[in-house]
């Protein structure tokens, strides 16, 4: 599988960069899977439902299952966060795996960045980011995209895994 992740800090435009390449990266007839990292504790399962009494009583995992989708949850309790490796070989095989997050693991990134966040820029020290997606044009070595130019920053993306 091919890998490529966005980075960058809090309301820096991830989210809606990913949500836009995976429209355009899909539409041009690839399949494309997502995983994101949250610094926080989430839920995604709701307090009351059957699912959501099976794991607050305890079990390790719950599997919910539809005619329409299906979700398994996994509980750690307690136990260490999973590596982006191990959560990865749990995805289906597609073209292409799009990461948001996990800025420090080694995988090719582009940096999702904007100035009145006031945040520094993590591309000059991280050769690992590729790019950077912005709304002004800083002053480094790497390639720089508008921030809202989805088509080329897909194209970008494209070309460096080979698809």
């Amino acid at each position: 599988m091919n890998i490529y992740g966005i980075v960058g800090y809090k309301n820096a435009g991830k989210t809606g960069l990913m949500e836009r390449l995976v429209t355009e990266i899909t539409t041009r007839g690839f399949s494309v899977s997502t995983l994101k990292h949250a610094h926080h504790s989430f839920d995604v399962d709701q307090p009351g439902k059957d699912s959501h009494r099976h794991r607050v009583a305890g079990a390790s995992q719950v599997l919910l299952s539809s005619g329409t989708r299906w979700a398994l949850m996994s509980e750690l309790r307690g136990a260490a966060e999973p590596s982006l490796g191990t959560l990865l070989a749990k995805l289906d095989p597609v073209d292409l795996v799009l990461v948001e997050g996990y800025k420090r693991d080694a995988h090719p990134k582009i940096e999702a960045y904007r100035n009145e966040t006031g945040h520094p820029l993590i591309a000059p020290g991280d050769p690992t980011v590729r790019a950077v997606a912005s709304d002004v044009v800083p002053d480094i070595s790497c390639p720089v995209f508008d921030l809202d130019d989805t088509a080329a920053i897909a194209d970008f993306i494209l070309s460096e895994v080979g698809l």
